[in-house]
C-alpha cells in the first residue's frame, strides 16, 4: 500500500526532517537513510515499523543539520593537532610546502561536524527528539494507507460481486443442464456408432457416462462460491488480511482455471474466460492490501 509523510522539527541547534515513503510489496520491507553518527537509530526505528505495518517497501530518510553558534566554533582540537602534525611530517619527508588549515578544518570529525562538540548526554537527547518525529510520520503514513485501504475494500467487493454473478451463471448456463449434457453424448455416441460398427455400445455407454463426470464442473463452482463467502468475511473483519487474500486469489484462479478447462459448451467456455479476467484484477488489487 502507499503513503508518504513528512515531519519537520528542531531540537537545540539541530534542524531535521523525516521524509517516510510506502509503496507496495509482497512482504515488509524496510530501508533507512540516517546522517552520519546517528546510524545506531536504524533498528529501534525497524521495531516501530513492524510494529505498526505488515506488508510494503517502507523508505524513510532524515536530513540534519546543526546550526553554529556565533563565537564558538566546534573544533576537535586533538584531531586537528594529529592532523597537522601528519601532514607536517609527510610536507617534510617529500619536500613539500607546510600544509594549509583549511583544508584540513574540512575534513569530517574536525570542525562544524554531527561528531564534534556535543555531549553523550546531548546526543542522546537529540535521538530522543528523531525518534519522537518518526513516530508522527509513521502514524501519518499508516493513516494514509488506511485512507487507501477503505477506498480498496470497495473495488475488492465490486470484484467479488461479479465473481459470484459469473459463478451463478456458470451453474446456470443451459449447456450444463442433464437434457442438453444428454443430447450432446448421445450425438457423439452416434457419430462413434456410424463411423464404426465395432465399438461395444455397453462400453462406450461407460466410457460416455465417464467423460461427462469429468466435464461437470460442479465442485468448481461450489469452491467458486465458498472462496466468495470467505473473502467477504476477511474485508468485513479488515486489519492485516492482505496475505489471507493474496492466497484466497490464487484459490480464485485455480477454480476458474478448471472451469474454463473442463467447459465443452462456448457459453461455458465464455463464461469461463470472463471469470479468468475479474479474478486477475482481483489479484492485483489484492496486492495493495496490507
Amino acid at each position: 500500500m502507499t503513503g508518504f509523510a513528512r515531519e519537520t522539527g528542531s531540537h537545540g541547534p539541530w534542524r531535521f526532517a523525516w521524509e517516510i515513503r510506502s509503496v507496495n510489496g509482497r512482504g515488509l520491507e524496510v530501508k533507512f537513510k540516517l546522517p552520519a553518527g546517528f546510524e545506531a537509530l536504524a533498528e529501534p526505528l525497524r521495531r516501530a515499523v513492524t510494529g505498526k505495518l505488515q506488508r510494503g517497501s517502507i523508505f524513510a530518510a532524515l536530513s540534519a543539520a546543526r546550526e553554529m553558534q556565533a563565537g564558538a566554533p566546534l573544533v576537535n582540537e586533538a584531531v586537528l593537532d594529529a592532523l597537522v602534525g601528519a601532514a607536517a611530517r609527510a610536507a617534510l619527508r617529500h619536500g613539500l610546502p607546510p600544509p594549509e588549515i583549511a583544508p584540513l578544518l574540512a575534513l569530517r570529525g574536525v570542525a562544524g561536524g554531527e561528531e564534534t562538540g556535543e555531549s553523550e548526554e546531548a546526543r542522546e537527547s537529540t535521538a530522543s527528539a528523531f525518534t519522537a518525529a518518526f513516530g508522527v510520520a509513521l502514524e501519518a503514513v499508516a493513516h494514509a494507507r488506511g485512507e487507501e485501504g477503505a477506498r480498496l475494500e470497495a473495488v475488492l467487493t465490486a470484484h467479488l460481486a461479479t465473481i459470484e454473478r459469473l459463478t451463478d451463471a456458470a451453474d446456470t448456463c443451459p449447456a450444463r443442464q442433464p437434457p442438453a449434457v444428454r443430447e450432446r453424448l448421445a450425438k457423439q455416441v452416434r457419430e462413434l456408432l456410424d463411423a464404426s460398427g465395432s465399438f461395444d455400445p455397453d462400453r462406450l455407454h461407460q466410457e460416455a457416462v465417464l467423460i461427462a463426470s469429468r466435464a461437470d464442473v460442479r465442485e468448481e463452482i461450489d469452491r467458486l462460491r465458498a472462496h466468495v463467502g470467505a473473502a467477504r468475511e476477511l474485508l468485513a473483519r479488515g486489519g492485516a488480511i492482505g496475505r489471507r487474500l493474496d492466497f484466497l486469489a490464487q484459490e480464485f484462479s485455480r477454480e476458474a482455471n478448471t472451469l474454463t478447462a473442463k467447459a465443452n459448451d462456448v457459453a461455458l467456455s465464455r463464461i469461463g474466460l470472463e471469470l479468468k479476467s475479474v479474478v486477475e484484477q482481483w489479484r492485483e488489487q489484492v496486492q495493495n492490501v496490507e
